[in-house]
């Protein structure tokens, strides 16, 4: 004899841990900081081609002209971080692997323009300075690796 299956099956009765609470509060304030200048991106991208000029800065990076190649840098950048934002608010499968590029790359970056351009371009305006942004992109990086196991389970 052929039982039917009860609406609230063993899918729809057991309760799994949402993918954020494995977030800290300190990363989800940046989440919603990043999500925001995400959106804000492509109207920058827009307003350099109009002939707008605002400033742009990131990781050291800093440039009024949004066409220029740090411009367009600085504003790809906040769009990586904008979609990683999304995904992890979201809970996204690809979320904390996209995060883990990001925090690789944003440690790259500052790296790059705190110890490399100052000594190569000094006649630039590059100078030596401690970048701030380490102090959370470090932690952040150890975090996401922390969690990337149990964020694709609860999936």
């Amino acid at each position: 004899m052929m039982t039917e299956p009860e609406v609230l099956d063993s899918d729809f009765t057991t309760s799994s841990e949402r993918r954020r609470k494995l977030l800290p509060l300190w990363i989800k304030i940046f989440l919603w900081i990043f999500m925001v200048f995400g959106f804000i991106a492509p109207a920058g991208f827009i307003l350099g081609l109009l002939g707008m000029e605002f400033n742009l800065a990131l990781y050291g990076f800093e440039t009024t002209d949004p066409l220029s190649l740090i411009g367009l840098m600085v504003i790809g950048l906040f769009a990586i971080k904008g979609a990683v934002s999304f995904g992890l608010w979201t809970e996204k499968n690809w979320a904390v692997n996209l995060a883990m590029v990001d925090a690789v790359l944003g440690i790259a970056i500052c790296t790059v323009s705190m110890i490399i351009l100052p000594f190569m371009f000094p006649t630039l305006g590059f100078e030596f300075t401690v970048r701030l942004e380490l102090v959370a992109l470090i932690p952040y990086l150890i975090k996401m690796m922390r969690i990337r196991d149990e964020w694709s389970q609860r999936g």
